[in-house]
């Protein structure tokens, strides 16, 4: 879907579709979080079908923007992401979906996406390490809000 072909009747109720803050292409991030650890699992698109789809069935639904077709979580590879709820951000831009991730979530294997590539490992944030000095407001000064 483009933002230059006419939109399809959201089958969101009014007062969801209305307030959705869509990508030119018609899609929301949508966050997959476990439910009961707070762990990040992956990053999937959804437009309104896929949400509508998501809320009704209980079952995450994402559009494939490479194979452009919708997917079901765990249909082909039995990891399946059973919807525990489901929240908008502030600005209406992106879905958290918190769920009971069976198995993998990443296409890889992997529990999650997010443990391969660490470029800032936790305790690290802030330390210049050449200096080793902890800049926490952006000055080098080290002053907690000094910049505020």
């Amino acid at each position: 879907m483009t933002s230059s072909s006419p939109r399809r009747p959201s089958p969101l109720a009014p007062e969801i579709a209305d307030r959705l803050k869509r990508s030119a292409d018609g899609l929301l991030p949508a966050i997959a979080q476990q439910y009961d650890t707070g762990e990040v699992l992956m990053l999937g698109w959804m437009d309104d079908e896929a949400l509508h789809r998501t809320l009704t069935t209980g079952r995450c639904t994402y559009w494939s923007r490479s194979r452009r077709e919708y997917w079901v979580k765990g249909d082909t590879s039995g990891h399946f992401q059973w919807v525990k709820s489901v929240a908008l951000d502030c600005d209406a831009d992106t879905v958290l979906v918190k769920v009971d991730q069976v198995g993998a979530a990443c296409h890889t294997g992997a529990r999650t996406c997010f443990d391969a590539d660490v470029l800032l490992a936790e305790g690290t944030a802030g330390t210049d390490s050449t200096a080793g000095t902890a800049h926490t407001d952006g000055t080098g000064t080290g002053t907690p809000g000094a910049d505020q």
